[in-house]
């Protein structure tokens, strides 16, 4: 069994930064892949990015290629993820989620396991 807990979500104005952390526990041998999704009030959830565990190699998605960027800390056990230049669109609870391959980095069905969620909020 593997547990995730995010933390870092609030509140920031546009144009300002937060940093997300997901700290894991448990047996993630099996993992190919950590990735951020987001999930917007009324709205699907969706990837945000992702790390390979496999090389390290990162994707992000169209819409925040560029201002956010994922790392691993191996070491902590902590995903994060840093935002910058946050955009009112960037508003809604933010999971990471772990994958043992199989599908698309941005498709859910690929994930095993999740956190509760952390929730930023940009005003304009």
């Amino acid at each position: 069994q593997v547990q995730l807990v995010e933390s870092g979500g609030g509140s920031v104005q546009a144009g300002g930064s937060l940093r997300l952390s997901c700290t894991y526990i448990g047996n993630t041998e099996s993992s190919v892949a950590m990735a951020w999704f987001r999930q917007a009030p009324g709205a699907e959830r969706k990837g945000v990015g992702v790390f390979y565990t496999r090389g390290g190699v990162t994707y992000y998605a169209d819409s925040v290629n560029g201002r956010f960027a994922i790392s691993l800390d191996n070491a902590t056990k902590t995903l994060y993820l840093q935002m910058n230049n946050l955009k009112p669109e960037d508003t809604g609870m933010y999971y990471c989620g772990i994958s043992d391959g199989g599908y698309w980095w941005y498709e859910e069905e690929g994930y095993k396991w999740w956190g509760q969620g952390t929730q930023v909020t940009v005003s304009s």
